[in-house]
């Protein structure tokens, strides 16, 4: 029921997410931040199982920051996403697997900006866009036309703005609220929320 969604640009990723908590039909909150902070430079957008995604999410962003107080660098967002990539694997052939959908989103000094789709079974690719949730099934189509590798930043956004009315005007859930946060070499900037216009 929950939606994330990812565009990379040529020298940043814009990545949003809904800020609704939802259990069963039930709507529990609606200021749910879904992403997490892994470093100055790298976030992990998050959904699934209410338990799974905090206690998942919290467990990486806690590894990676020990990584950096060991090593005195921080984690590439390409190093980063196999090293979630690699403990979600472990726990799915364990006996109690994490039930948890990702993004992840970062730029790194040398790579440039990077995009991460991760599902609850472990698989991982790199992506110009992604999306998970019910509402990918809206949204793919409308990042697919208007993607284009060298995106502008305000382009980007105008993407967003119409994968946002399409599920407002299509989903059959209420998602009112979403963050949104750019991620370039200056680091992790928050944009204005979007709300679909009615």
């Amino acid at each position: 029921m929950e939606y994330l969604i990812g565009i990379q640009g040529p020298d940043f990723v814009l990545v949003a997410a809904d800020n609704v908590a939802v259990s069963s039909f039930i709507q529990m909150k609606q200021d749910d931040d879904k992403m997490f902070k892994l470093s100055e430079k790298i976030l992990l957008l998050c959904v699934g199982e209410a338990g799974d995604t905090l206690q998942f999410a919290e467990y990486i962003q806690k590894n990676v920051q020990l990584y950096k107080m060991r090593n005195g660098y921080e984690l590439s967002p390409a190093a980063a996403a196999n090293f979630t990539r690699k403990n979600l694997a472990e726990y799915l052939r364990s006996r109690t697997p994490y039930h948890v959908n990702m993004l992840l989103a970062g730029y790194d000094d040398t790579d440039g900006p990077g995009l991460y789709y991760m599902d609850h079974l472990s698989s991982l690719v790199k992506a110009p866009f992604a999306a998970h949730g019910y509402g990918a099934y809206f949204t793919l189509s409308i990042l697919d036309r208007y993607y284009k590798p060298d995106l502008t930043r305000d382009e980007a956004l105008d993407v967003l703005k119409k994968c946002i009315e399409e599920l407002n005007r299509r989903f059959i859930l209420n998602l009112p609220f979403f963050t949104v946060r750019l991620i370039d070499k200056e680091g992790i900037h928050d944009l204005e929320k979007l709300s679909p216009t009615k």
